[in-house]
């Protein structure tokens, strides 16, 4: 296969298993709501910048990841009405956040981290597969 058709593939998965997240209610739900979320944030938006730029360096685009996620999480500190506006409704939350936590930081660090592992593993794969 090649990469780009696995990176589209696993957007497909990765997508509404994020927003699923925010919908599940059951035992460590405070957890997966906010964590597990911001874990698979930082995977889309690795798979995202690759299919976009899948020559990128594996290491660049998790760098490149974790430090706009990182001003976006810095940013939840400022309250200007645009951002607000931004901010009530589901989808606008969702991809700004409505808060800081410094705990986000731990997270995306561990989404970034399997994001380049899966990167790496794609790549790894479709030059395998191609012929000598």
């Amino acid at each position: 296969m090649k990469f780009r058709v696995l990176v589209i593939l696993s957007i497909l998965v990765i997508t509404p298993l994020g927003f699923a997240t925010k919908f599940y209610y059951g035992p460590g739900e405070v957890w997966i709501q906010i964590y597990a979320g911001g874990v698979l944030y930082e995977i889309f938006w690795m798979l995202g910048l690759a299919l976009v730029f899948p020559r990128l360096n594996d290491f660049a685009n998790a760098g490149v990841v974790f430090g706009v996620t990182g001003l976006l999480e810095f940013a939840q500190l400022w309250h200007p009405p645009f951002l607000e506006a931004l901010r009530s409704n589901f989808i606008g939350a969702t991809i700004i956040g409505v808060g800081f936590d410094p705990w986000d930081f731990l997270y995306y660090a561990i989404g970034c981290l399997l994001g380049f592992l899966i990167l790496r593993g794609y790549k790894s794969i479709t030059l395998k597969s191609r012929p000598s």
